[in-house]
């Protein structure tokens, strides 16, 4: 699955600082200021979401308007807000672009919310994997059945693939 960029640009500093912000609501802003702090970013609006370049890197992308880390991202930030952790039986699907289901979750962030955007990590090293949006709560997530977050970018996928 590819997608189709329809324009690209530098973002003025206001505009990157106002990404920013809103990123800063989700994560630590100790942790996300020194990552970006004096980059360029370049919003390229493609016909699935629009995506952030940071010093042509995919590190930030806005499902429905609202920024949020990509992989990438989340890997150079490694923030510890909006975590689910899942085991080693789980990695090969979410990799894949599984959905998240509840057997594979170790451990979630209990202030997450149902709707909330997450990062998707592996337990052993604790590397991201994927970015989904949360179906329940982080304290609900970890049980016998069902779906709890759904998979919206993983490793390898066409917004991971974007570059100048």
């Amino acid at each position: 699955m590819g997608i189709h960029t329809r324009s690209r640009h530098y973002l003025r500093s206001s505009d990157a600082k106002k990404i920013m912000k809103e990123l800063e609501k989700a994560f630590d802003p100790s942790d996300i200021g020194g990552v970006f702090e004096g980059k360029r970013f370049e919003l390229v609006t493609t016909d699935v979401c629009d995506i952030i370049l940071v010093e042509d890197v995919p590190m930030i992308f806005m499902p429905d308007g609202e920024p949020f880390l990509t992989v990438r991202g989340a890997l150079e930030v490694k923030p510890e807000a909006r975590i689910v952790v899942v085991d080693a039986g789980a990695t090969r699907f979410v990799v894949n672009g599984a959905d998240v289901m509840r057997p594979g979750i170790v451990h979630a962030d209990p202030g997450i919310k149902a709707g909330d955007l997450v990062i998707v990590i592996e337990e052993a090293h604790r590397k991201a994997l994927a970015i989904g949006r949360a179906l329940i709560s982080g304290d609900e997530m970890i049980g016998d059945s069902g779906k709890a977050v759904k998979s919206l970018h993983y490793v390898g996928d066409a917004i991971w693939e974007v570059t100048r």
